[in-house]
């Protein structure tokens, strides 16, 4: 009875001809998809929620701020906390390699960031100033570390116990339910507002490091069959030659790119806030931000998850024009219309939209990345556009040293530029995979 439940949910979540499919995964993973699906989906739920609460470019800042840091720390959070976690994926995926099951890294991952997040709240209470910075510096490149053991981990499961179809729903619907989550706790930040701002950023904290432990012990539950593990006896140079897929492989070259083009997404957000904040600097105004993105994620993310398992090239390129529009809407207003942004309701519609483009960057190229690979190949394709686009991240996000030569807005909307270039290389190689396919039919 308690199968025939996981499948009634199963199939209401998913189309009915999807639920019946079994594309791309093993015969054996094939009668467990509709157990795995549910407790895949739960686990991202947590996962999701535990990311939004441990925020770098909120959470992390008024804890430091709190802790009477000095403000050269708090400029590494984003960095850190980004970049920390892609570049060492080619030697964590070769590592990965020889684990014939794969569910106990992102398992590990997650208790190791429930861990770094609990030691941060520990600093809190015992350690001021400089001495904080480098304790929470230190806490946060462990904490980076093991998002590098879940993410590699994470599209190698997903690929070896769901069908492709629903990949993007999955993930679609996790963002979305955190998304409420997401919003629900922001609205309770902003309420309760007039206390003390150091004791709620613990309290986020300490609600993210559960949801890390509970994200873990579903994940533990899932029913992951044996998979490939040739390959894996060679050492770390032998991880760095997989790099040679950049050039030998076109398609994944272009997705590469379109990648590192579309982190504007992501980058372009603290600007957006820093704007925000030249009208109004209150802790009610970051609280609304949360809640703006939790929302935007709750009512975006099942129709990008649903139009990725369609087509996640065309997300990408719609998502890149929405970031695009949305940018440059952000500079006329800035530089014609500033009193436009008196208004309280201005920004946070303008993050709305970015947000809702951001969730379309993530599942898109998260769709399609495990899509167009399976076994170690996958992991290949995830470990090195991972440590790729950490390279690039860093110097991306260097863009943002320009704010002393350009106003918030200009930066946007060179952001924005990126986004353009991102969506029109995204139709490239959409394109080639076209004539690819064509070329073989014939």
């Amino acid at each position: 009875m308690k199968k025939l439940t996981k499948e009634q949910i199963y199939k209401r979540l998913n189309n009915e001809e999807d639920a019946r499919a079994c594309k791309a995964i093993d015969n054996n993973a094939c009668q467990e998809v509709p157990g795995n699906f549910i407790i895949l989906l739960i686990s991202q739920l947590f996962s999701k929620f535990a990311d939004a609460l441990l925020n770098p470019k909120i959470t992390l800042p008024w804890l430091m701020q709190s802790l009477n840091v000095p403000a050269s720390f708090i400029a590494w959070l984003v960095p850190i906390r980004e970049s920390g976690s892609l570049l060492p994926q080619l030697a964590i995926a070769n590592v990965i390699r020889k684990l014939p099951v794969r569910k106990w890294v992102w398992v590990i991952g997650a208790v190791m960031q429930a861990g770094c997040i609990l030691a941060m709240v520990a600093v809190a209470f015992t350690l001021k100033g400089a001495q904080a910075g480098y304790a929470i510096i230190g806490l946060l490149i462990l904490f980076s570390l093991a998002r590098g053991f879940n993410s590699v981990a994470a599209k190698d499961v997903l690929g070896k116990v769901i069908p492709k179809q629903q990949r993007g729903n999955i993930s679609g619907l996790a963002a979305s339910i955190a998304g409420f989550a997401t919003l629900t706790f922001g609205l309770l930040m902003w309420f309760f507002s007039q206390q003390k701002d150091q004791d709620i950023v613990i309290i986020a904290l300490l609600l993210g490091a559960l949801m890390w432990l509970i994200a873990a012990f579903f994940y533990a539950q899932i029913n992951e069959y044996s998979g490939a593990t040739e390959g894996a006896n060679n050492g770390l140079l032998h991880a760095f030659s997989k790099l040679k897929i950049l050039y030998q492989d076109k398609q994944f070259a272009h997705f590469v790119i379109t990648r590192a083009l579309l982190l504007c997404s992501a980058l372009s957000a603290p600007f957006y806030i820093i704007l925000a904040s030249k009208q109004s600097f209150e802790f009610s105004l970051l609280a609304t931000f949360i809640a703006v993105s939790g929302f935007a994620s709750l009512v975006s993310a099942p129709i990008w998850g649903r139009l990725s398992d369609l087509s996640s090239q065309r997300v990408l390129v719609l998502s890149a024009t929405l970031v695009t529009i949305n940018g440059l809407a952000v500079f006329v207003i800035a530089t014609w219309y500033n009193e436009l942004l008196l208004n309280w309701w201005a920004m946070p519609i303008l993050y709305f939209l970015l947000s809702v483009a951001h969730q379309g960057v993530r599942l898109g190229r998260k769709t399609y990345l495990v899509d167009m690979a399976e076994g170690n190949k996958r992991t290949d394709y995830v470990s090195v556009s991972n440590t790729v686009i950490g390279v690039l991240l860093l110097m991306l996000g260097s863009i943002g040293l320009l704010e002393s030569f350009l106003s918030t807005a200009e930066l946007i909307l060179l952001y924005s530029g990126l986004g353009f270039l991102g969506g029109n290389e995204c139709t490239v190689f959409t394109k080639n995979r076209v004539n690819s396919v064509l070329f073989n039919l014939m």
